[in-house]
């Protein structure tokens, strides 16, 4: 058994601001994939895959019928015949490695599923989103359901608020100097201590407003250049969204990042902002010259996502 393989996801903008209604923009990155398969004798890493699915799908028996219903029988059937999600998507690292073995499980055995070729109205986006936020919940605690819902449908989703999300087109990549690029902080990041530690911060008025008047702002301002293509534009805002990172988010940020990410923003080289939740992983970038950044950073492994 083999089934289809689902990709990983980047969040190029809104992290920490959709859990607050702020806008958001994902895309697949397809350099990342999964896919369910099945052996009969299981070891190491597909050993432990086959067991985490095991309790996800005990996780699943109890999950509301009314919202999603699965074949558990077959499901469980699987399981016991060695089923595991193969995946090249590292985990702990914001590109959405839960996400795209919730789309894997639910494109298998949900019941009356949503399929990618019906004509995806708002309602069924938000639909698909709130079941994958059920789902993924399981190794998060809590989840927007997004990370699951771009590896589903495999484009661009551009989040304006919870209650309204669209497919969208970016502009297709050019050969220019410009590109957006992963920073391998080579430690792994866990999603639940960085949502915690959000969620306290969340409990200060001044946190609170700096969230809705400056990062949200300025977050909004660069999914809008971006998928406009006003790229002068958007490299000034990106600028600024770092700043109020760096400024806002710094336990999200490595301590072994805090002088490359300022040095980012004094060089103009490059601009740093958090990929997913932080706390380790990669590390999202911004260059107007990637080969002026991969200069600066030569000391790092950087990985090319998109280009301007």
């Amino acid at each position: 058994m083999k089934g289809p393989l689902f990709y990983a996801k980047i969040l190029l903008f809104g992290e920490y601001g959709i859990i607050k209604d702020s806008k958001g923009l994902a895309i697949p990155y397809n350099s990342y994939k999964g896919a369910l398969k099945s052996a009969k004798n299981l070891t190491g890493e597909a050993k432990k895959s086959n067991e985490s699915l095991a309790k996800f799908y005990n996780y699943l028996t109890n999950l509301n019928a009314e919202i999603v219903s699965f074949d558990l029988k077959s499901l469980e059937s699987d399981i016991k015949s060695g089923m595991y999600f193969d995946s090249s998507i590292p985990q702990g690292y914001g590109v959405g490695s839960s996400g795209a073995l919730v789309a894997s499980i639910y494109d298998k055995y949900a019941l009356d599923k949503i399929t990618v070729l019906e004509n995806l109205t708002r309602d069924k986006l938000l639909i698909l989103k709130e079941i994958f936020s059920l789902m993924e919940s399981f190794f998060h605690g809590k989840s927007s359901g997004l990370d699951p819902l771009n590896s589903y449908l495999s484009i661009p989703i551009l989040i304006n608020s919870k209650e309204n999300i669209e497919a969208t087109g970016i502009p297709s990549q050019k050969e220019g100097k410009g590109a957006v690029f992963l920073l391998d902080s080579e430690q792994i990041g866990e999603t639940e201590p960085m949502i915690t530690i959000f969620m306290n911060k969340m409990k200060n008025e001044g946190f609170r407003k700096m969230l809705s008047e400056e990062f949200s702002t300025r977050t909004d301002l660069c999914i809008e250049d971006f998928l406009q293509g006003n790229i002068k534009s958007l490299f000034s805002n990106v600028k600024e969204l770092s700043k109020v990172v760096f400024a806002n988010f710094k336990p999200m940020i490595p301590q072994a990042f805090h002088k490359v990410w300022e040095k980012g923003i004094q060089t103009n080289d490059y601009y740093l902002k958090l990929c997913g939740s932080g706390g380790g992983g990669y590390i999202l970038g911004f260059t107007e010259d990637f080969e002026k950044a991969k200069n600066s950073l030569k000391d790092y492994k950087l990985e090319l996502v998109y280009r301007f």
